[in-house]
């Protein structure tokens, strides 16, 4: 368990970090521009080599991980945010309350999820901002699932009937005291929706519909690279190299965190 969380983690701290400090480890301009250098296999000079218009790969691996962990991170965020208070508020008040807020959740879930992106896109525009906000608007409905779940169990434990008698307002007793202990669950949901939203990013991006050039994410750098598979190799195997690692990471450390918040499934 501890040895998945550390593996996770450290590896995952690691692509953050050349996310962070893309600047200061690439003297390349991931935009700039160079025809007499295209297609140039790795070397001291390009480790990772170049593409079809010259520009440096591992410039564009670095500045694509910033685009693509950033979508990861903020589609989550807001996915946490409209399940966790949806989901607390329907366990919480239970009877028609929760039967209706459920019956809606029931619904959403009958559509095919991509479909829904595809059509969302489509609709509104491939772009960073618009990525963000329909992965996080499609991604809410595990995440409420789990919180009303966790909120079942525990709005009738003692510590919660003893806020109800002192008269503290329902929402402070919701937000401060129930979603605080069951934040492991919170939290195991987050690292592994992460993982689900940077693979849905680079999906989307692979095919066109996600972030647009001249910004480079790992999934549009790899759909560039495809149609020069038998002569330029490093444009597909680097970034799928980057997606695996990233997701990897995000998985066992997801794996690592729900075996730490919930000893039945500790493993020997």
């Amino acid at each position: 368990m501890k040895k998945m969380i550390w593996t996770g983690g450290i590896i995952l701290v690691f692509f953050l970090c050349l996310a962070i400090f893309a600047p200061f480890i690439s003297s390349y301009d991931y935009k700039e521009q160079n025809i007499n250098l295209r297609l140039q296999p790795p070397s001291s000079k390009h480790i990772f080599g170049t593409d079809e218009f010259g520009r440096d790969v591992f410039a564009r691996m670095l500045y694509g991980a910033r685009v693509s962990i950033s979508v990861g991170f903020l589609a989550i965020a807001i996915a946490t945010l409209i399940g966790v208070s949806y989901g607390a508020i329907s366990g919480y008040y239970g009877g028609l309350i929760d039967n209706i807020m459920m019956r809606i959740v029931d619904i959403i879930l009958t559509i095919p999820v991509l479909f829904l992106i595809l059509m969302l896109i489509v609709y509104l525009g491939p772009s960073i901002s618009n990525i963000i906000i329909i992965i996080g608007l499609t991604s809410w409905t595990d995440i409420a699932r789990i919180v009303r779940a966790e909120v079942l169990k525990i709005k009738n434990f003692a510590f919660v009937d003893a806020a109800k008698l002192i008269g503290l307002p329902k929402k402070i007793i919701i937000f401060k005291y129930i979603i605080l202990n069951i934040s492991g669950p919170i939290l195991v949901y987050i690292v592994f929706g992460i993982s689900g939203a940077i693979l849905t990013e680079s999906g989307l991006s692979f095919l066109g519909l996600g972030v647009q050039p001249p910004f480079p994410s790992w999934g549009n750098i790899l759909t560039a690279g495809k149609d020069y598979i038998h002569t330029a190799w490093w444009l597909v195997l680097f970034p799928g190299i980057f997606i695996f690692l990233t997701v990897f990471s995000l998985n066992i450390l997801g794996e690592g965190l729900r075996d730490f918040f919930n000893p039945k499934l500790k493993r020997e």
